[in-house]
């Protein structure tokens, strides 16, 4: 079981390193360009204040990641102060629909100390960063890109989110049912079904359920199989394709259910996608 697989074929992401070296004056980050961002901090002690969080003191070595724009600035205390990073920028399709972005913290602060498994490529990543090497960029792009991936399965095998979908893939028995659902929208899933997925009895699945993701199993379906759609859609697949793709019997009972979760009739959503990503 791949719980990780589905998000990846549906939902592209992309990475692209801004910043490597020395840091001593304080520094924004702004959420004006829809990314998210991930800072590697090699040395140096600086707060890092946020409207998100608290102001948030860093002294070792670490990992701060922001899957979601967000405004958060770099403070050095002492005019002696600087610190050693390596920033990029992130986008993982969370303007696409994809719920494992909307899933993550607001924010994570991990010391590298604590990413055993992760520094292989933490060491390529550094490598890559402190001398230019051919294809330079487009390496350490990759290599953020893979990170990202790790960091993903970290979150989830250690269980960093108490409640919503990252909490379900850690979960063993609902993880179950969530990768099922994912790698085959087009199935008509009963609740019944789901449940004998999880290994559980159809009360305490629907119980549990809602208690971990905070919606319903047919809620999530829906927000799945329309974000799926959404991906679709955006490439150009004509709407009753598209509505059999993901387990509609027909285009009418597609377009509710993309109205009800978007706002907008599946038409309507398409026409101003295509109509942005394709200006005249």
């Amino acid at each position: 079981m791949d719980k990780l697989a589905d998000f990846l074929k549906h939902y592209s992401f992309s990475a692209h390193m801004f910043f490597s070296g020395k840091l001593c004056i304080s520094e924004s980050f702004e959420e004006g360009d829809g990314c998210g961002y991930l800072h590697l901090i090699l040395h140096g002690t600086m707060t890092v204040h946020s409207p998100a969080h608290p102001p948030l003191l860093i002294t070792e070595p670490s990992l701060l990641f922001y899957p979601r724009p967000t405004n958060h600035r770099f403070v050095f205390n002492d005019v002696v102060s600087n610190a050693d990073l390596v920033c990029a920028s992130l986008d993982l399709g969370g303007d696409s629909g994809n719920p494992l972005a909307k899933a993550l913290p607001v924010m994570l602060v991990i010391p590298l100390s604590n990413l055993s498994s992760l520094s292989t490529t933490l060491e390529l990543i550094f490598f890559e960063a402190l001398q230019v090497h051919s294809a330079h960029q487009a390496a350490i792009d990759r290599l953020f890109e893979y990170l990202l991936i790790q960091l993903l399965r970290h979150v989830i095998n250690n269980n960093q989110s108490s409640i919503g979908l990252m909490a379900g893939l850690a979960d063993k028995r609902l993880s179950l049912a969530l990768t099922a659902m994912h790698s085959d929208p087009r199935r008509n899933w009963s609740l019944e079904v789901l449940a004998r997925t999880a290994g559980m009895s159809r009360a305490r699945f629907s119980v549990h359920f809602r208690e971990v993701l905070g919606i319903t199993p047919g809620n999530y379906l829906a927000i799945w199989r329309i974000g799926i759609a959404q991906t679709l859609l955006r490439k150009g697949k004509p709407v009753g394709c598209v509505a059999d793709e993901v387990g509609y019997g027909s285009a009418a009972a597609f377009s509710r259910a993309f109205k009800m979760i978007t706002g907008h009739t599946a038409k309507e959503w398409s026409k101003a996608s295509l109509d942005y990503e394709s200006p005249i």
